[in-house]
């Protein structure tokens, strides 16, 4: 299969000052060197705890981060200095309520997304209603978004992610603070995605979520690839993906 993303030795580190006159300089390493490839039409995991990396990672496949050192490259493009030529082919959402104003409503929140992308006008009506549809929106299309459930939000999102038929949807957390039925939902999205041929990379520190969408999940750790395979694979001798998981993570931190 196609690989659509392709990540070698990637790293981010960050300059912190310490003190009272802020003269002690420390440098963190949010990303220590992981590497790992995307192929097309598979949804691809990123597990971790918080503090992880997950999002500095995300976030510099997604252009809005350079590296510090590495290779980062979707569909065969840098992501630092090559930003045009992905950034019509990829969206993104992250979790919580951010990324949709409030004070429209769905349809008009996916009009605005549609006008930014250049979507012809004789195109938006046909795309935005598909989409609604897709998250299960269509019957509140026209409610404002500042009456909707967090679950709701949440759909909306992934909408307002779809809008430019990405070719890769990159998700950080997207089921974080949704209730069990919300969570299902939009799981049950996330997999129609991969039937209609979108790739999907998703972050999650749930490892149920990993367990039921993933095909091939990354483990990182202290911005270190750990473990690595689809959840059999990682599962292995450990019998569950917790136990597996826990473990992994404690031999690092010993």
């Amino acid at each position: 299969m196609e690989t659509v993303i392709e990540v070698k030795d990637l790293k981010r580190e960050y300059v912190t000052r310490r003190g009272v006159w802020k003269r002690e300089k420390r440098v963190v390493h949010a990303v220590d060197g992981i590497s790992f490839e995307v192929r097309r039409g598979e949804i691809f995991g990123l597990l971790g705890q918080n503090g992880a990396g997950k999002t500095t990672t995300i976030k510099m496949l997604t252009t809005l981060l350079a590296p510090t050192d590495g290779t980062c490259k979707v569909l065969g493009h840098d992501t630092f200095g090559e930003e045009k030529h992905i950034r019509t082919r990829i969206n993104f959402i992250f979790g919580g309520e951010l990324g949709v104003y409030r004070r429209l409503s769905a349809r008009d929140n996916l009009r605005y997304f549609s006008n930014l992308y250049l979507i012809p006008k004789k195109e938006q009506d046909e795309r935005i209603q598909k989409i609604l549809e897709l998250v299960d929106l269509a019957e509140r299309a026209d409610d404002l978004a500042e009456t909707y459930s967090k679950g709701m939000i949440q759909r909306l999102q992934i909408a307002r992610g779809l809008i430019n038929d990405p070719e890769i949807l990159f998700m950080d957390e997207p089921t974080v603070g949704l209730d069990p039925v919300g969570a299902r939902m939009l799981r049950d999205i996330i997999r129609r995605l991969k039937e209609e041929g979108c790739t999907v990379l998703l972050t999650t520190h749930n490892l149920a979520e990993v367990e039921e969408l993933c095909d091939r999940p990354v483990i990182i750790n202290k911005g270190k690839v750990i473990a690595r395979g689809t959840p059999g694979e990682i599962k292995g001798e450990f019998g569950t993906l917790e136990d597996a998981y826990v473990k992994l993570v404690e031999g690092v931190s010993a």
